[in-house]
């Protein structure tokens, strides 16, 4: 790993680091009309207050000794290039361990890695995974909070687990919202995750949702509109269509990308069935006809909040809209999620754009396309290009 500099990392990670100010950790737990509030305050043209992460530089025995020499036992799961154990720290603290695994000698997977660790260190949000430090003895290490009821892909989808009721879900869905909106618009640096979903958002105790798996993110500069990335990489079922077919990438297309996770969230079902259609073009249609309670989980047996799940379906229909000049920011997402009216004329698109909005699906992607897979911290599944 030529590129890597040691001494640079360490540095970085050292336990000099400031902790995060209570108050300003307190600011981030606000009630729904404060966060509209808020939004509308936050002004593009002035950063916000930049917030110190708590970071630290661990030793290879330390983790060692808290996954208990990386047993069989402690394993969580594993992806395309690392490998996740949890451990406790001496001081009782529960951590997740991701390890980049011997078998990876891809140059590119070895920047992702490092990649995910510069992008988390400017991070500091209570629905983004939280970085406690890194290891660079003996291989590359990322050390997370553990997030003890796993992944949002988990909970829905893993037929062991009990079905997440809908105070849940939705608090689920506004607080990744929150999360991809500070990364668009708050934290000091901007960034674009380029793989929203449900196995990438972790859930905390109290099912707070976190934002996970930084691999694959970009930083864009403020003054740069879009930036264009080679090779195409993501999860299929949740490409936006400018990126798929011409590897553009800005905020939304994470935007796209929230949308097929508001629409996992609501009905339950898998970005990709097992004959290949996607679940935003399964839901296009219903959307359109206004009738989203066809959209909904049959497992919570029509225990729902309706004008929770009114917003949340119209919230999902502008994301999934393929001109992403049409989409909503996360900005305007978390309106529409949060407000007791919404304004549907003002979303209201031209004929013309709707006609083509309305027949771009799955269904007209390329399968042979060579798209790189994904990984997520706390799930065992890997999203490929014929998933």
């Amino acid at each position: 790993m030529r590129y890597i500099r040691t001494g640079s990392l360490k540095r970085l990670f050292s336990n000099k680091r400031r902790s995060v100010d209570e108050e300003q950790a307190k600011e981030c737990h606000i009630g729904e009309e404060d966060y509209i509030e808020t939004l509308q305050s936050i002004s593009p043209t002035q950063p916000a207050q930049r917030q110190r992460p708590t970071w630290k530089s661990f030793s290879f025995e330390e983790i060692f000794v808290a996954t208990d020499g990386f047993s069989s036992e402690n394993f969580v799961g594993r992806g395309g290039y690392a490998e996740v154990y949890r451990g406790v720290l001496q001081n009782g603290l529960s951590i997740a361990v991701k390890m980049l695994t011997k078998s990876s000698c891809d140059e590119r997977k070895e920047k992702e890695f490092l990649t995910e660790i510069g992008t988390l260190g400017h991070v500091t949000h209570p629905n983004v995974a939280s970085l406690l430090g890194c290891c660079i003895d003996r291989g590359l290490y990322l050390i997370f909070q553990f997030s003890s009821r796993g992944s949002v892909a988990s909970l829905l989808h893993d037929g062991i687990l009990p079905t997440i009721d809908w105070k849940e879900r939705y608090k689920i869905a506004v607080g990744t919202a929150r999360g991809l909106h500070y990364l668009h618009k708050v934290c000091p640096r901007r960034i674009i995750h380029r793989d929203i979903k449900a196995s990438n958002v972790l859930v905390t105790a109290d099912c707070e949702p976190q934002i996970s798996d930084f691999g694959l993110a970009k930083w864009l500069p403020s003054q740069w509109t879009h930036h264009s990335v080679v090779p195409i990489e993501g999860t299929f079922g949740h490409l936006a269509p400018e990126y798929f077919m011409h590897g553009v990438v800005d905020e939304k297309t994470d935007v796209f990308a929230f949308g097929v996770f508001l629409l996992e969230i609501l009905s339950g079902k898998k970005p990709v069935d097992g004959s290949h259609q996607s679940l935003h073009s399964w839901a296009k249609p219903i959307l359109i006809q206004g009738d989203t309670e066809k959209l909904v989980d049959p497992r919570l047996e029509g225990v729902y909040d309706i004008t929770q799940l009114s917003r949340l379906a119209f919230a999902a229909s502008l994301c999934i809209r393929a001109s992403s000049t049409w989409r909503p920011t996360m900005s305007e997402v978390l309106e529409v999620m949060l407000e007791g009216e919404t304004d549907k004329e003002r979303w209201k698109m031209p004929d013309i754009d709707e006609e083509h909005d309305e027949f771009w699906g799955f269904e007209d992607l390329d399968y042979e396309c060579d798209t790189s897979f994904s990984t997520s911290l706390f799930d065992n599944s890997i999203s490929t290009v014929s998933s």
